[in-house]
């Protein structure tokens, strides 16, 4: 059954109030699925549905919504209610829910919640926002190194319906400090009798609290792991993080890197839920900045404007000129901005860069230079002095907003800015201003055109 059939039963099963056919109908769908059913009706439809479903599965369909109407949800419950599905949430889910809602709301949660949920809640909370320990959950499977295999899965079997991954288990000493891991299928294949510390796997790889989410990411990505160990500053477990929330965090890093290529500041809601009023507060601070900084292309004109009059057919060639040295400074900016972001360049390789980038700038200005001159000559019946001042204007041109283009992505991450800020719009702007220099310094100095 399609998507749209299933929606429409739903909705048929609702109204004529079949509840025991339909909580039998969810009960057999995937969480996400009927996460995504609720957000397809209305808010008042979405509260009966969700009130019918079982409380386990209630929680976890929770957790699959979008934040508005999770925040819809639990304020439209009763205290005890809310407190229960706060109660069956990760704790990493439950803080994340915690930090959008509003002081009053959280506070009533909590105060019903259970003890632990409210522990696990404010240990969570106390790390800065983005950080690691704001996105670990502390569900996991922990042993003592003095433990034997038979022990282990026992307490696997005990504690591992509340975890949110059993595959692997991280070996602690008597400081709680983590010394190893040792997988559920190396237990399982090994003897009942063997000593924890003896087997577990010592090469642990982990992170710290206060670790970015970025690097996290680029942490799970270079060793292609599932979950990864969380400690603090003294290497005790403090939680574990996993690749869902990986999945979550890359979309969301990616989606603010577009955003600030695009000049717009980043937002953490999606187009469909931001206002005008708010998508217009996120626009128009780099709109400003870029027309504010574009006036010196205007100044460059005005100054040329007495000599432009006597040799006007320059004027054509201002768009073109303009255009291709802003797209060649894009494509390289592009570039570098994507290879800072996954670690295949670092600022010590700029030398490295910026010769590659002449080259290939040479090779493309040449390019456009011939192609052009021979349309302006044999085309547009130009002169050959002005098809070669616009020829020579590209070359130089091309060759120095890519140098630009490349060179500003780098020196921003060295200064400690993402290097996103420095994207095609605010590279166009620079370039602009210099392409119109070199232009009419090329036909004031070496051709006497104006």
């Amino acid at each position: 059954m399609d998507k749209i059939k299933e929606i429409e039963e739903i909705k048929e099963l609702l109204a004529n109030k079949q509840y025991t056919r339909l909580r039998q109908m969810l009960e057999e769908l995937n969480e996400a699925d009927i996460a995504s059913f609720l957000e397809e009706l209305e808010e008042e439809e979405m509260l009966k549905v969700f009130r019918i479903l079982p409380k386990d599965l209630a929680a976890d369909v929770f957790s699959y919504l979008e934040v508005e109407n999770q925040q819809f949800i639990i304020t439209s419950l009763s205290d005890k209610d809310a407190a229960l599905i706060v109660d069956n949430l990760m704790a990493d889910d439950a803080a994340d829910l915690m930090e959008e809602m509003p002081a009053n709301i959280v506070k009533k949660i909590l105060a019903n919640a259970s003890a632990d949920t409210r522990r696990d809640v404010n240990h969570l909370l106390r790390y800065p926002e983005d950080s690691a320990g704001s996105i670990m959950t502390v569900e996991y499977v922990d042993l003592k190194e003095t433990l034997t295999v038979a022990e282990a899965i026992a307490k696997i079997r005990k504690v591992g319906v509340d975890s949110e991954t059993i595959n692997i288990c991280y070996v602690l000493d008597n400081r709680r400090k983590l010394v190893g891991t040792v997988t559920l299928r190396y237990l399982l294949l090994s003897q009942p009798d063997e000593i924890i510390g003896d087997m577990m796997h010592e090469n642990v790889i982990s992170i710290n609290t206060m670790m970015d989410q970025e690097e996290v990411a680029k942490q799970f990505q270079k060793y292609d792991f599932t979950a990864m160990p969380v400690v603090d500053n003294e290497n005790r477990l403090v939680g574990i993080i996993t690749v869902d929330d990986i999945v979550d965090i890359m979309e969301e890093e990616a989606t603010e890197d577009i955003e600030k290529m695009a000049a717009i500041v980043p937002n953490d809601k999606s187009y469909t839920k931001t206002g005008i009023f708010e998508t217009f507060k996120k626009r128009i601070p780099w709109l400003l900045l870029l027309m504010v900084s574009a006036t010196f292309t205007g100044k460059i004109i005005e100054h040329f404007e007495s000599s432009l009059k006597a040799y006007f057919l320059l004027v054509a060639f201002i768009p073109m000129i303009m255009d291709t040295g802003g797209n060649a400074g894009g494509q390289s900016n592009v570039t570098i901005i994507r290879g800072l972001s996954l670690n295949e360049i670092e600022f010590s390789d700029l030398p490295i860069i910026i010769w590659k980038e002449i080259r290939v700038a040479l090779l493309c200005g040449v390019t456009l230079a011939v192609v052009n001159f021979a349309k302006m000559v044999w085309i547009d019946g130009a002169g050959v002095a002005l098809a070669l001042v616009v020829g020579i204007t590209l070359i130089v041109t091309v060759a120095i907003a890519k140098v630009v283009g490349c060179t500003l992505p780098m020196l921003a991450q060295k200064m400690g800015f993402d290097p996103a800020v420095m994207a095609s719009p605010f590279i166009t702007t620079i370039v602009d201003a210099i392409s119109l220099l070199i232009y009419f310094e090329v036909a004031l100095n070496l051709f006497k055109l104006i």
